[in-house]
């Protein structure tokens, strides 16, 4: 296969790529869970997150966790786990992804194969440098109900009606949560000023249940 395309340092994109390709890639990468790949119909796009990347999905994931124990929520937590359709010729890794809603269906299933069972509920989209490819499409296309996408300034809550996402105030996955609540949360881990003091990550999630509980 032959590189078409060097988007920035921290990606390389080839094309004519077939499905059992990229399905020997995900096994191949297996030991490499920093390495995101996305495919769409031939084309792949293979990335590797840099470190604030890495800060930003973490600390969004244990958001999440925290908010699902707070709400009396079971959750399946599944990372980066890669989500993919051989009928529709797409795949992707999101930062992270959990079933909530659908928790039940398939919280004794080793393996999940999406073609037979629904896809996750929430996906966390971190969109420091944006994907050379329509990751949002490839989700839609997968069904994912939910994405929070965060660009290191502020988190946007996508939910899919009719095909297409929209962005929502509150999300439907953990409500009553709301983007703003949880941009002021992250904005405590990774001020924008200088003047302000960045708070830990234990003490941001004790802040946070603390301010959940009292809602």
């Amino acid at each position: 296969m032959t590189a078409t395309l060097i988007q920035s340092p921290d990606r390389v994109i080839f094309q004519n790529i077939s499905w059992q390709t990229y399905q020997s890639l995900i096994k191949d990468f297996d030991s490499e869970p920093a390495i995101r790949l996305t495919y769409d119909r031939g084309t792949l796009e293979i990335r590797k997150p840099l470190d604030p990347h890495e800060s930003y999905r973490k600390i969004l994931g244990r958001l999440i966790e925290a908010a699902t124990e707070e709400l009396d929520l079971e959750i399946r937590s599944l990372g980066s786990r890669t989500g993919d359709r051989e009928d529709l010729k797409k795949g992707l890794e999101p930062d992270q992804c959990y079933y909530i809603q659908n928790e039940a269906q398939v919280r004794d299933i080793e393996q999940i194969d999406l073609a037979y069972f629904p896809p996750p509920d929430l996906a966390v989209e971190v969109d420091i440098t944006s994907s050379s490819l329509d990751r949002f499409s490839i989700y839609a296309e997968l069904g994912i109900p939910e994405i929070w996408r965060y660009d290191a300034h502020s988190l946007a809550i996508y939910t899919l009606s009719e095909g297409q996402y929209r962005i929502c105030a509150q999300s439907i996955a953990l409500s009553p949560l709301k983007a703003t609540d949880i941009t002021r949360f992250l904005e405590l881990r990774f001020p924008k000023s200088e003047a302000k003091t960045a708070v830990g990550e234990n003490s941001l999630i004790k802040q946070f249940r603390q301010w959940l509980g009292s809602q």
